[in-house]
């Protein structure tokens, strides 16, 4: 089965390709040393949404310290380390049961400190951007299961495009922020600033679709059960990306 091209870099063909070429020789290994009898030890759907959990448990448990006790270090340290352990296990997927954690680990103290930044200026802010967050992984799920949206080749390079574009935007605004430059409008609120973070969230919204389709074309294309962590972990990736995003539109709406 030749699997769609995914915007998420914790999804590709290669990354299968050769998370399966690592496992056949293990199982040859297996072979060899247990009388002759292949272990198969595939992904499944429902081992990766367990595995989805888990990192939600995970980073819940993390953000709630920071949010608690927030410390100014938490949140390069969380930002930048998630980061970087998102990159490695990207390319590195066979160590996503590791890396996997950690990585929920470092969100959790970004996402708590960030959370404890919103709630000391918005009242009731952390519940209403997690409902929203909650909402649309729910409603996009249904989407998915019911077919009105279907993940086909055009759809992931056109998603693809966009986060792409999104990502580079918000890097530029970052670089920018350390010699005074700014992306008008991408923080302000406003008509304007309002609407491109509408937008942002349908783009985000729609990844989830290709999350989803993920978990489908992993168990479909017998994956190894490592993948189950290393696709949750892109999940993962999406939701606090949502999460975030929610934040910043309710913020600009209570300020306006």
């Amino acid at each position: 089965m030749k699997l769609g091209r995914s915007n998420n870099p914790m999804f590709s063909e290669k990354a299968i390709a050769k998370a399966k070429a690592r496992t056949l020789d293990s199982d040859l290994y297996d072979q060899d040393n247990r009388g002759g009898a292949f272990i198969d030890e595939s992904m499944t759907v429902s081992g990766a949404v367990n595995k989805t959990m888990i990192l939600t448990l995970v980073l819940m448990c993390t953000a709630f310290y920071s949010f608690a006790t927030p410390m100014p270090i938490f949140l390069p340290v969380g930002a930048l380390g998630a980061a970087a352990v998102f990159m490695f296990t990207s390319f590195k997927p066979q160590y996503s049961s590791i890396t996997a954690p950690l990585f929920a680990v470092l969100e959790g103290l970004f996402v708590g400190t960030v959370s404890a930044v919103y709630a000391a200026q918005f009242e009731g802010i952390i519940f209403q951007a997690l409902s929203a967050t909650i909402g649309v992984l729910l409603t996009m799920l249904m989407v998915y299961k019911s077919g009105l949206i279907q993940v086909t080749q055009k759809f992931r390079m056109g998603v693809s495009m966009a986060v792409g574009a999104i990502m580079i935007l918000y890097l530029v605004s970052w670089i920018g922020s350390f010699v005074g430059f700014q992306i008008p409008y991408l923080h302000e609120g406003g008509a304007i600033g309002i609407g491109i973070t509408v937008v942002i969230i349908g783009i985000a919204a729609l990844n989830l679709l290709l999350d989803f389709d993920n978990f489908d074309k992993g168990e479909q294309a017998g994956a190894p059960k490592f993948m189950e962590w290393y696709f949750g972990m892109g999940l993962l990736f999406t939701l606090v990306w949502l999460y975030v995003e929610f934040l910043r539109l309710i913020s600009k709406l209570q300020r306006d």
